[in-house]
């Protein structure tokens, strides 16, 4: 089948690239646009890994078809920073050590952010719901939502 014409607002960037129909979205975002934040696990949805922003909502990138990215916007971990800043949901990663292998980091700051932006006063059971979709082998999920309810009182400043 021949390829789609793509267009898509990307980390703040229209972008417009020819998909194979089938393709999902990680696909598009590693292969195609070289953002490789999003990384491919269980391939099936389950552990959190692939997560973006599809305007403004987390989403499994690794079962989402690429061409439901059409005229919407996309965030990825690379886009998450400015000017070289770290967002304050980085930073509070960083800072409560909730970072160890750094393998789920970027699907987990992603479902933060997106809770955050939904809901700036999260309780500790509201996070734990939240990034229930994320999985972590390495940290135990203490550290990390010590983390988001840091940045949630930071950016609640």
């Amino acid at each position: 089948m021949a390829r789609q014409l793509l267009t898509m607002m990307v980390n703040g960037e229209s972008v417009t690239v020819a998909v194979e129909p089938s393709a999902m979205l990680l696909d598009v975002l590693r292969h195609e646009l070289h953002l490789t934040g999003a990384k491919e696990s269980c391939g099936k949805g389950d552990c959190g890994t692939c997560a973006v922003l599809l305007d403004g909502k987390a989403i499994n990138s690794c079962i989402t078809p690429a061409m439901k990215a059409m005229n919407r916007e996309v965030l990825t971990i690379e886009g998450l920073s400015r000017s070289g800043q770290l967002h304050p949901i980085q930073e509070a990663f960083v800072a409560h050590g909730a970072v160890q292998c750094g393998f789920c980091t970027p699907g987990m700051v992603l479902a933060a952010k997106a809770l955050l932006d939904e809901n700036p006063a999260p309780t500790e059971l509201e996070v734990r719901v939240a990034l229930s979709g994320n999985l972590c082998r390495c940290t135990g999920y203490v550290k990390i939502i010590e983390a988001v309810l840091s940045a949630a009182a930071k950016l609640r400043r």
